[in-house]
């Protein structure tokens, strides 16, 4: 693995930090507050092919990979505009039609998503199941050469402005398979379909995606709405799943570049009994901790984006990168808290307005406890403890 990134990638993150500075943090909260969708961003974001980024060139897309996305998506957390429906979207809806759809269903969607025509949401969590996916009760039966889709979604980002709902159901209840694993299918749901209902979960996280209730009662979609064979779409989920922990750590490690970069400048600004702050050991070493934190963090998600292109084995890397990048923006956004003082606490020093982004990570796309769940048992080779 060359550590050094190529010219390419590195003009990459000069345009993503160019563009999303261009619109700046200010821009990102003014949207927050007004609930309102970023589509001057997000626009900006299609014409400069970001987009496309994962899509083959067959489809009009640039052909690159996990590793240019998470550069991409570092790059655009770490100035200040952390975007969720990035990575259920333009990451995981991309990759489950790129890697496991059919033609037809490559050659009618993914030029809308490279143009930002449509989105896609992403639909696996259950309000009994949780992190048990295979426990999952919607039930997705057939009806005719189609099906209909009937049950709940919780904790869904982005449902009210997305196109497509990217739906992980049963066709197969739990109890009648042997393997666990089998009798799961994925499905590519109109969000507007009947049948199809949303409500507003209220959550006290400031930013541009709300999160929803997705009700499916007696959906029909048709054949064609399902991505890949019936009953085996776990092997086509943890493939995404491993893609979205990266993005995820791409998230983190953002946020905490961000908040370190406004802690850095505060020590350096503000003077105590007649010498700046950061000169003394108490707030220096405590942010050179961080900053080593959080470039560890991006170093294991860049691996693992590398293994991920090369179709290797990138589940330890993945979930040990999202860890990593969590915890290290949680610690580099308390720090920059302390740092700033009662300051932290403004508004305007805009520090707290970022801390529940943070925190959440740690907690979504998947919990720190699953992820050491899964290091303790898949490297370490500890016994199963769930």
């Amino acid at each position: 693995m060359d550590f050094e990134l190529s010219d390419d990638q590195k003009l990459l993150r000069s345009a993503v930090s160019n563009l999303a500075s261009r619109f700046g943090r200010s821009y990102w909260l003014e949207k927050t507050a007004k609930n309102e969708d970023m589509d001057e961003l997000w626009q900006e974001l299609a014409r400069g092919g970001f987009l496309g980024l994962l899509v083959p060139e067959a489809h009009g897309g640039a052909g690159l990979g996990m590793l240019e996305m998470e550069i991409f998506l570092e790059s655009l957390a770490g100035n200040g505009t952390p975007l969720l429906f990035l990575v259920v979207s333009t990451v995981m809806g991309t990759l489950a039609l790129v890697r496991h759809g059919s033609d037809e269903q490559k050659q009618a969607l993914l030029p809308k998503l490279i143009s930002g025509e449509i989105r896609i949401c992403f639909a696996i969590t259950e309000p009994d199941a949780g992190s048990n996916s295979f426990r999952i009760t919607t039930r997705a039966t057939k009806d005719g050469d189609g099906y209909r889709l009937t049950g709940r979604k919780t904790y869904i980002s982005g449902a009210d402005r997305a196109d497509y709902i990217l739906v992980v159901a049963r066709t197969t209840p739990y109890d009648d398979v042997a393997d666990k694993r089998r009798g799961i299918s994925l499905f590519l749901v109109p969000a507007k379909a009947q049948g199809v209902e949303l409500s507003k979960i209220p959550v006290a996280i400031e930013g541009p995606e709300s999160q929803f209730l997705v009700f499916l009662d007696d959906v029909r979609v048709p054949p064609e709405c399902r991505i890949g064979p019936e009953g085996s779409a776990v092997a086509h989920l943890f493939d995404v799943l491993n893609a979205e922990r990266i993005a995820a750590a791409a998230l983190g490690v953002g946020i905490g570049r961000f908040v370190l970069d406004k802690a850095v400048r505060y020590a350096n600004e503000r003077k105590v009994f007649d010498v700046a702050i950061g000169a003394h050991q108490g707030l220096q070493h405590p942010l050179a901790k961080v900053k080593c934190r959080v470039e560890l963090a991006s170093l294991m998600a860049q691996k693992a984006a590398w293994l991920f292109d090369r179709s290797r084995n990138a589940g330890a890397e993945a979930n040990i990168a999202k860890y990593e990048a969590a915890e290290a923006a949680v610690e580099a956004c308390d720090l920059a808290i302390q740092v700033h003082g009662g300051n932290g606490f403004s508004r305007e020093f805009d520090i707290i307005t970022i801390w529940p982004w943070a925190r959440l990570l740690r907690t979504a796309p998947v919990s720190r406890e699953m992820i050491l769940s899964y290091i303790g048992e898949h490297v370490l080779g500890l016994p199963r403890s769930y």
